[in-house]
């Protein structure tokens, strides 16, 4: 009986052409040529034939246990820890988290295969390129541009949305600051950067989007591109001296829109088997943990060196609570009394600098909640009231002053004492020499 030979298209193509070179009809360059292989491993490959006959193409290691093979009780191991703890992580993460934790050192393409079996990972399908994009090329020197965004997703898995603040450098690709916050409204934002330019100084450039807190678009009340109309967010930049950019696509400020969904599933596993759950434990866990090892990982070393992050002068350092505030400005009513978010500020009788009615003052609502109104530089005196006041028809102070009777006193020469104001009095008062 004949003896049953397997083999691959391949090997029935090489065995066909070393047969070819046995009978001489092509010598062993071309042949090596035709398999792809080196000369010297083609006279190999004919010498075994002749000695073997055609069994001698199939490789000797076929059927062998491979020399790589991992102990199957490490697999078993690992099936455990992905089933009962890692369930939901990308491959990738998972086999990070199998050496970190459970010491077991596989590759990812050995844990998607092992979670693909299990049914924790579905391959994907490639995706077939319709249109041609490319990356816009890095900024040369970190801290010369941050991309900055907000996302609202349930961070904490309960069920609820909270919103994650993140600016990630452009040159670099780390992650420069993370903070969980209510909303991304005003308060926020300016928290945020406040804290930043503390820690680290001030960028260059922010890129971000155009969001109803960053630039105004109420194109049917004003023009949105006037640049004399400017958010509380415009105003802050505008007075520190950073420059904002605004996008008009999601995709041009790829890097930090790419940013949350790695953070949705990263971060928020690496809360969970830290125990996080409140946004005050997860903003100091950012800080020490996350960060630092997130960008140990992922960043990338910009084409220059150097850090034009500017940081702030004592000066600056003062001023911070000032800018970051939010300010508008309101008017001095008869009664000197000032409304501001459904709240009446009394002036008091004292204040630092003359105070008239009708006077344009700004309020300062600070990030803490406490509100300044200030007029030519200066802070004044004030307190809230508990309701409305009544409506008066004649105010009887014309203005507040640094007190309530005047300094100064006109001398015995002045003109004004010159004549006799007093009407009931009809004599007039001799010139003085």
């Amino acid at each position: 009986m004949a003896e049953l030979i397997t083999m691959s298209q391949k090997e029935l193509s090489r065995c066909e052409i070393i047969k070819r070179l046995i009978r001489k009809e092509i010598n062993g360059t071309e042949a090596a040529k035709q398999m792809d292989l080196s000369v010297r491993q083609t006279k190999r490959l004919k010498a075994r034939v002749i000695k073997e006959g055609e069994k001698g193409i199939i490789h000797k290691s076929r059927g062998m246990v491979g020399n790589r093979r991992v102990n199957p009780e490490i697999i078993e191991k690992a099936k455990y820890w992905l089933q009962k703890r890692y369930s939901d992580f990308k491959p990738t993460f998972a086999m990070e988290k199998l050496e970190e934790n459970h010491e077991i050192k596989l590759s990812k393409e050995k844990v998607r295969q092992i979670m693909t079996e299990l049914g924790l990972w579905q391959p994907k399908s490639r995706k077939k390129n319709k249109e041609y994009r490319s990356w816009r090329q890095r900024k040369d020197y970190y801290g010369e541009m941050e991309q900055f965004d907000g996302c609202y997703f349930d961070w904490f898995e309960t069920g609820q949305l909270s919103c994650l603040l993140a600016s990630r450098d452009d040159a670099t690709n780390r992650i420069t600051g993370l903070m969980f916050v209510a909303n991304e409204g005003v308060k926020s934002v300016a928290s945020f950067w406040k804290e930043y330019f503390e820690t680290q100084g001030k960028p260059l450039q922010i890129y971000l989007d155009r969001f109803s807190t960053y630039k105004n678009i109420q194109r049917s009340v004003v023009d949105v591109d006037d640049p004399q109309v400017l958010t509380q967010f415009q105003r802050m930049m505008q007075q520190s001296g950073v420059e904002l950019i605004f996008a008009y696509s999601p995709q041009a400020k790829g890097r930090i829109e790419t940013l949350f969904p790695t953070l949705q599933h990263r971060l928020v596993r690496e809360m969970r088997l830290a125990g996080i759950k409140t946004p005050k434990e997860a903003n100091q866990f950012v800080k020490e943990v996350f960060i630092p090892k997130f960008n140990a990982q992922f960043s990338v070393i910009p084409a220059k060196r150097g850090n034009l992050h500017r940081k702030l002068s004592k000066v600056e350092v003062k001023q911070l609570e000032k800018i970051f505030s939010r300010q508008e400005v309101r008017h001095v009513n008869n009664d000197f009394t000032i409304r501001y978010q459904g709240k009446w500020f009394q002036l008091l009788d004292k204040q630092p600098v003359l105070v008239r009615k009708k006077e344009k003052i700004l309020v300062e609502e600070r990030i803490n909640g406490e509100v300044f109104l200030s007029l030519r530089g200066k802070y004044l005196n004030y307190t809230v009231l508990p309701e409305r006041p009544k409506k008066i028809i004649e105010a009887k102070i014309p203005a507040l002053t640094s007190s309530s009777k005047p300094s100064w006193k006109p001398p015995a020469n002045h003109p004004w004492r010159r004549f006799n104001i007093n009407p009931e009095k009809k004599e007039k008062v001799s010139s003085l020499p």
